[in-house]
């Protein structure tokens, strides 16, 4: 199994300055399985449609458009459902209140992870490997370190603190707002480059989505895909890796465990 799968071969073209890290997926565990949540409503919404299809169908529409738009906040893919649900000749609720009802049904998910975490449970068992390793490093070299995550930042900050990863992050800490349209991750990479005076290359990007690498990628940083495969913690999670290096990821890794690789690479070569 490797470590680090190099993409194309090609290496930070600055010395990175900054570094924009995806949450869910990529440093958290606490929300694993949230398409196991999300899918199976949206599937459920979609069958009570006057012109609904075949229940293969419908998931394989569900399905598609989830893993589209994941990386992006929520409320976009309750949007999306309230479209599906107008294409099918029915009357859809609003996306908030769409995305209300799913992040009830999640909260029964993680809610044993929650209480584990809030009663003084070993944070180790809610991260991607190495998560605070990788962290360690990057404030070793000076990096200025943002958090980006399309869940609410009300949430994201809450889950950062019971994970004790806020204090890593001295470039702030964003999440989706209720006003959706005012954040998403490629304001924040702008923000950061327009305040700092940073060069696009001198961005590193970490993330699992399709999001967050494509928006690096697109300012000429450099992009870390992390595939992990969250339910195991272990090995690489094949959607994902085939759908980060569409995105343009310059890496794809299973998570942290061989950090020497890491800074080697990154810092030292």
């Amino acid at each position: 199994m490797f470590s680090i799968e190099i993409i194309g071969k090609r290496t930070p073209l600055a010395k990175p300055k900054a570094a924009v890290l995806d949450f869910d997926g990529t440093i958290s565990l606490i929300r694993e399985g949230w398409q196991n949540v999300m899918s199976p409503f949206f599937v459920k919404v979609l069958k009570e449609t006057p012109r609904a299809e075949n229940p293969d169908e419908i998931k394989k529409c569900v399905d598609e458009f989830v893993a589209l738009l994941t990386g992006k906040q929520t409320v976009y893919q309750c949007i999306r459902l309230a479209e599906e649900v107008e294409k099918r000749g029915g009357t859809p609720l609003t996306p908030l209140d769409y995305k209300d009802e799913y992040h009830r049904r999640l909260s029964e998910r993680i809610e044993s992870r929650i209480e584990d975490l809030h009663s003084g449970g070993n944070p180790l068992r809610h991260v991607v490997p190495g998560s605070y390793e990788l962290l360690e490093l990057l404030r070793k070299h000076g990096i200025l370190l943002c958090l980006a995550s399309g869940t609410d930042e009300e949430f994201v900050i809450q889950e950062a603190e019971l994970l004790q990863v806020s204090k890593y992050f001295n470039g702030g800490i964003y999440g989706a707002q209720k006003d959706y349209k005012t954040f998403s991750k490629e304001m924040v990479i702008k923000r950061i480059i327009e305040e700092n005076n940073f060069n696009g290359a001198e961005l590193l990007g970490f993330g699992d989505g399709y999001v967050e690498i494509e928006n690096i990628h697109n300012i000429g940083g450099f992009a870390v895909g992390v595939a992990s495969n969250e339910a195991e913690r272990s090995g690489v999670d094949e959607w994902k890796r085939n759908r980060l290096i569409k995105a343009g990821a310059d890496w794809i890794i299973p998570d942290y465990s061989d950090i020497d690789a890491i800074e080697q690479h990154l810092f030292l070569s």
